[in-house]
């Protein structure tokens, strides 16, 4: 139930046009609590700025505000603000599925509204909403003559940091997508960076730079102009426009989290309180719930998509992973290679792929219904090879042959280079897109949508980033958009410190789909993952999804049945999800409590350093006992040695009222399920 109080509007006023000749005085507007405060000014262009402080020290120092067109003189100075609005606004929601089951989104709207002074007379509004923990804004044009086909060529928004920092950042518009490990710079360091990025100002404030609620528009990526100062940088699209808009319009909210420390960051719900409500309705269709998958073996180049001597997705292989599943009580099961198109070249060029025509060697209907009698569902995989627009052509007929086979989940994927993605328009041309452009942006939305009508959820591989939209669209319920597991499989692994990095960067996004558990701890060629396996359990906690891969091989598993006792028994879904201590790049312990259970599910991964990790546990109910089993890196354990098995599980009583230390071995991890006793 939405408990929704709304507290009112507090002002509405007309100011005065300033003259061009003088700055004019601010407007300003903080949280419900003060702690955050944003103020507007406009300078002696004309040009409108913004600047946002916590605790009354600067974050932000005044910056731009603005847009650039194909077509038209830019929109960035000569303007005036002609009024302002304020309103309170106060509600406690509750999600199907995720983190936390209620979420409180409690603001201060603070709207401004301009005017530019010359000819053209065009008028805009920005719409603050400032929480105690950060700021949303966005851009909202109403329909005007001047502005009925707009064709944004860049936006001129600023954040212009008022001091330098330590951030953690990605590179964009490189051909990889967004799939890069983190640079550890100064701010003022940055390049073309992608969004989440994540800063330590001097001060030891942490603020997160991202964007929530993107919706038929190009994705942001943020670029350094002078100084600590970063730009919007628009994804392109295929035409000259970056973003096409026709008639009213608003842009995406650009997000601002900012806490006292990492452990903020990651707290904050920001991104989802700028974001719809459910748009979907009953959504219980939808099911967490872990999943194996016909995946690893192709991965390491063993098996194959395509048909032939070593495909993977044949009737033997999938109903040894349906046994498998169904005895460790997983209850979907991820095939990959099942359907036509997979043979000769499909990368980049998905135009033989056929979502309801299976491989001779994989008999759908006899498949499902032996997974439907140990309890297993599978799940569909539409690889378009960035064909997209081949893929919308066939969206009822795949959807519907999902639908009729039972599958709840259907994972996606666009496997090509950035700025590859294939369009094709209703006269038979053809585009080149970006992922992240305003057509994929588009494109993928329509996708969920579709998918929701036949009741199936997706997850997004190679994807727009997550913005928040899966309180829109719970049907949405992962998505990649990193460096997975996978890439642990081959040459240029991710390094021990990776996952620290993703935790508060990648993270603050929304569930990713990172396919942990390889318990063999070993890719391509025999190679050696840079993990301990204690290290391979705890993130199932640490690393949110509500479909969670369990990743390795039924032969794998076998080996190490001590530890996989803890894969069988984390959940996928919480009630209530916080984060104990952490900081980015080195370390973070989280703890989880089982939704619709009284149990509580603690995770904690390091970087290649060896520490200890300490903390309270008043996280448990008071007056009530339980059993800590505790999953820990052996006092050998090492990622570099021959060590990386070395685990020692045992059992602890604790009460609330206790500590726990635990050692993560160099490479390593903890895992810990708190057992109510009854």
């Amino acid at each position: 139930m939405r408990l929704i109080r709304l507290m009112g509007a507090l002002a509405a006023l007309t100011l005065a046009a300033p003259a061009l000749a003088q700055s004019a005085a601010p407007v300003m507007a903080s949280s419900p609590d003060g702690t955050v405060s944003v103020a507007v000014t406009i300078d002696g262009d004309g040009r409108a700025a913004y600047a946002v402080s916590r605790k009354g020290t600067a974050i932000l120092a005044p910056s731009k505000l603005g847009f650039l067109f194909t077509d038209v003189v830019k929109l960035d100075r000569r303007i005036e603000v002609t009024g302002q609005e304020l309103r309170d606004f106060d509600e406690t929601w509750t999600q199907p599925w995720g983190e936390w089951t209620t979420i409180r989104n409690h603001y201060r709207e603070f709207k401004v509204h301009f005017r530019e002074t010359t000819a053209m007379a065009r008028v805009f509004s920005v719409t603050f909403r400032i929480y105690n923990d950060g700021v949303g804004f966005r851009y909202e044009f109403p329909d005007q003559p001047n502005m009925r086909h707009t064709n944004i060529a860049e936006e001129l928004t600023e954040f212009a940091f008022a001091s330098d920092g330590t951030a953690w950042w990605k590179p964009a518009f490189l051909w990889n997508r967004e799939e890069y490990l983190y640079n550890k710079t100064a701010l003022s360091a940055v390049a073309n960076a992608d969004t989440p990025i994540t800063i330590k100002l001097a001060d030891g404030t942490h603020v997160a730079l991202h964007e929530a609620a993107l919706v038929d528009y190009s994705g942001m990526a943020v670029a350094r102009t002078e100084g600590n100062t970063l730009r919007a940088a628009l994804h392109p699209g295929a035409g000259e426009a970056k973003v096409r808009k026709h008639g009213a319009w608003n842009s995406p909210w650009r997000t601002l989290i900012i806490a006292d420390d990492a452990a903020g960051i990651y707290m904050s719900h920001l991104m989802l309180n700028l974001n719809e409500p459910n748009k979907l309705g009953d959504v219980s269709y939808i099911k967490p719930g872990k999943f194996a998958g016909v995946w690893w073996n192709m991965i390491k180049g063993e098996w194959s998509w395509a048909r032939g001597p070593k495909h993977g997705a044949t009737n033997e292989n999938v109903k040894r992973y349906i046994d498998f599943a169904a005895a460790n009580g997983i209850p979907h099961l991820l095939v990959e290679g099942w359907n036509v198109g997979w043979d000769g070249d499909w990368f980049g060029n998905g135009h033989d792929m056929d979502f309801a025509k299976p491989t001779e060697d994989f008999d759908v209907k006899m498949l499902v219904a032996y997974a439907k009698k140990k309890g297993v569902r599978l799940i569909g995989h539409h690889e378009t090879g960035g064909a997209a627009s081949h893929y919308e052509k066939q969206f009822d007929k795949s959807f519907k042959f999902a639908a009729d086979h039972g599958y709840m989940v259907v994972k996606t994927g666009y496997v090509t280079d950035a700025g590859q993605m294939e369009r094709e328009d209703a006269d038979g041309k053809k585009y080149r897109e970006w992922h992240q452009g305003q057509w994929m942006v588009n494109h993928q939305l329509r996708v969920v949508q579709v998918a929701a009508r036949y009741k199936i959820g997706i997850d997004s591989h190679e994807p727009v980033k997550g913005t928040g939209l899966h309180r829109t669209y719970p049907n949405w319920v992962a998505r990649e958009g990193m460096r997975g597991m996978e890439y642990n499989a081959w040459g240029g692994k991710n390094p021990p410190e990776h996952e620290a990095n993703v935790v508060f960067t990648r993270m603050l996004e929304g569930p990713m789909d990172f396919t942990p558990g390889i318990l063999s701890l070993k890719g391509e060629r025999d190679s050696d993952i840079l993990s301990t396996i204690a290290k391979q359990l705890a993130l199932y906690v640490v690393i949110y999804s509500p479909v969670q891969m369990v990743a390795d091989t039924p032969e794998n598993y076998a080996k190490y049945p001590a530890p996989m006792k803890f894969i069988r028994d984390v959940p996928t879904d919480w009630s209530e999800t916080r984060v104990l201590n952490g900081e980015i790049g080195d370390y973070v312990t989280i703890v989880r409590k089982q939704r619709g259970a009284e149990d509580w599910f603690l995770g904690a991964v390091g970087d290649e350093e060896a520490r200890t990790v300490s903390f309270k546990l008043d996280f448990l109910t008071p007056g009530k006992k339980y059993v800590a089993e505790v999953y820990r890196d052996g006092e050998d354990a090492d990622y570099r040695t021959t060590k990386r098995h070395s685990i020692v599980i045992e059992q602890r009583a604790v009460t609330s009222t206790g500590e726990m230390t635990l050692r993560l071995a160099p490479g390593g991890g903890a895992a810990v399920r708190f057992r109510l006793v009854k």
